[in-house]
C-alpha cells in the first residue's frame, strides 16, 4: 500500500471510539486490530526505508571519511514527516480498509 497518499492526519486527534461503523462493539478488539495493523505498517515502512538507505551505505570504517549525503538526509526527513503507523491504521479502520475476523470461542463438551 502507498502510505504516502494516505488521508491520515499528521498529528493526534481525539476520536469517539463508541461511534464507529466497524464489525466489533468491543473497544479492546478495535485497539488490538489497530495495534496489529500498526505493527504491520511499521515493519513495511522500515523495510522500505532500509532498502532506500542501503544504496548509500559505505563499508569503510574510516572516521575521517564521513560524508553527509544530502539525498540520504532528504529521504530520512521524508519518512519522518509521514504520519505515524498508528494514525495510518486508525484511518484505515475508519475507512473500512482493514480486514479482520474474530475467532469464535469453541465449546468444550464432556
Amino acid at each position: 500500500m502507498d502510505y504516502k497518499k494516505t488521508k491520515a492526519p499528521l498529528s493526534t486527534i481525539t476520536r469517539n471510539l463508541t461511534v464507529t461503523e466497524d464489525h466489533t462493539d468491543n473497544i479492546y478488539q478495535r485497539v488490538m486490530v489497530v495495534s496489529k495493523r500498526s505493527n504491520q505498517i511499521s515493519v513495511e515502512l522500515k523495510q522500505e526505508l532500509n532498502q532506500k538507505l542501503e544504496e548509500f551505505a559505505s563499508y569503510t570504517d574510516n572516521l575521517e571519511e564521513v560524508f553527509e549525503n544530502p539525498e540520504q538526509i532528504e529521504i530520512s526527513k521524508y519518512y519522518e514527516r509521514l504520519p505515524k503507523p498508528t494514525l495510518i491504521a486508525l484511518q484505515e479502520l475508519e475507512d473500512n480498509e482493514v480486514y479482520f475476523r474474530l475467532n469464535e470461542p469453541t465449546e468444550i463438551t464432556e
